[in-house]
């Protein structure tokens, strides 16, 4: 956060100028002042790669939404039912219609493997686990295109996150700064800190955001008056005029939006999804995320519902897979069709995956467990090669059968869809040493790029 020193001069607001500056450090995510002023000679690009990852919190049943095994026991196979897709000879559940019109625009990855098992966020959002880390920790994909590629135009941050306060704090971990430096942190309009009364991109939140920009804007105009900034360094008075113009207000005031377009994505509820730790089922977040990839941002991060189905009390896996499957299904195709039909897909990259599956055995409380050895991922858009499974697993769901695809080699394929060779690409950890952003074993998905 950038925090302008001087006095203690006080507007006809009641607020000080030191205190506003502060906000403005908020409002623009921690930005430090070189970012600030990259922004700027950064404007002229025509066009930029980004990546929308959506992670589901709690760890999604892969074989209830996209690998179903219907020859399986019962205590296995559950109770949906495939269907067939756009793609022949791809089945998924009957529960993503319309995910299932548009397989030609998905890649499924039925193999996932390498999870550390931790019921958290992180290795989704780095791609590493958390038991080994170098000096200064992981940082995460955002943080790392950020301190690589910076901002792309004034008034944007290059790394979002739209993830949710939850209870189970790991579940809503925005995606860490690590060592790339806090000037990396992602811009999280919903953390407790930034302090702006976002919550769930609500009307009332944005209302919040609003007078925050106005309050910006009335500073501007009182310090022009004032003189208030004479004899400030320039660079500072450059880096304020950028606080005040940013574009992530209007990126993020979904009521500049056509209504139609909300309604088909969903809108969905700002509640928590579940029991209550984890967060809501708000499709407007897809939105927000088309949103601030056109004005700039190169990743986004979001957390969608509570995918960890034990079973009663809580409702069994299936009755909260009823629940949730339908409105994800809309976000997302809301989400795909949109980038399309924007001309966005092919430089927008999207990922949709949990920390793990879940146990092929169906408890005794109708829910599955947690199941570290296999679980599944979406990929779309990015220019990669869509319409395909990659991987499959065993007959009842147990193990990876053919292909298994590790964490790091889908991160390898979205950076390099950024634009970032990982066989050459380092960032000094806090120790000075170089550290590659994957493990160099493992390189982009071929059948994708």
């Amino acid at each position: 956060m950038m925090n302008v020193p001087g006095s203690r001069q006080q507007f006809c607001d009641g607020m000080t100028r030191r205190s506003m500056l502060k906000i403005g450090g908020l409002a623009m995510g921690g930005l430090s002042l070189p970012q600030l002023l990259q922004a700027e000679a950064a404007s002229g690009r025509k066009s930029h790669k980004a990546v929308i990852m959506v992670f589901l919190s709690g760890g999604p049943p892969h074989q209830d939404m996209v690998d179903l095994k219907v020859d399986a026991p019962v205590e296995i196979r559950g109770e949906f039912q495939p269907i067939a897709t756009n793609v022949p000879g791809i089945d998924i559940c009957e529960h993503l219609p319309l995910l299932a019109q548009r397989m030609d625009r998905l890649a499924i990855i039925r193999s996932l493997v390498g999870s550390e098992g931790r019921h958290a966020a992180f290795q989704c959002m780095t791609g590493h686990s958390v038991l080994a880390q170098p000096p200064g920790g992981w940082p995460s994909l955002g943080a790392a295109v950020s301190k690589l590629q910076g901002p792309l135009r004034s008034g944007t941050m290059p790394f979002v996150s739209l993830s949710p306060r939850m209870k189970n704090g790991p579940w809503g971990d925005p995606g860490q700064a690590g060592f790339a430096g806090q000037a990396h942190a992602p811009f999280s309009p919903n953390a407790e800190e930034a302090r702006l009364g976002l919550s769930g991109i609500s009307v009332e939140g944005l209302r919040g955001r609003r007078s925050l920009l106005n309050g910006i804007d009335r500073l501007k105009r009182e310090v022009e008056q004032s003189g208030a900034l004479d004899g400030f360094e320039s660079q500072y008075q450059a880096a304020f005029g950028i606080l005040t113009s940013s574009q992530l207000v209007e990126a993020l005031d979904l009521e500049r939006e056509d209504p139609r377009v909300r309604d088909r994505y969903g809108r969905g509820a700002i509640e928590n999804a579940g029991y209550g730790d984890a967060g809501p089922l708000m499709n407007d977040y897809f939105l927000a995320a088309r949103r601030l990839v056109e004005a700039g941002a190169r990743v986004v991060t979001l957390a969608y519902g509570r995918w960890d189905w034990h079973g009663r009390p809580h409702g069994t896996n299936f009755e909260n897979a009823r629940d949730h499957l339908p409105l994800f299904d809309q976000g997302l195709t809301a989400l795909l069709d949109d980038l399309h039909e924007r001309g966005l897909d092919e430089d927008v990259s999207v990922v949709v995956w949990g920390e793990f599956g879940r146990t092929p055995v169906i408890n005794k409380n109708g829910g599955r467990d947690h199941w570290p050895q296999v679980g599944c991922a979406m990929l779309a858009g990015g220019g990669m090669r869509t319409g395909q499974v990659i991987g499959s697993t065993n007959r009842l769901g147990e193990f990876p059968k053919e292909r298994p695809v590790h964490f790091q080699e889908v991160f390898a394929t979205l950076y390099q869809n950024l634009g970032i060779d990982v066989s050459r690409t380092t960032i000094p950890d806090v120790g000075g040493r170089p550290q590659f952003l994957v493990d160099p074993i493992y390189p982009p998905l071929p059948e994708l790029v």
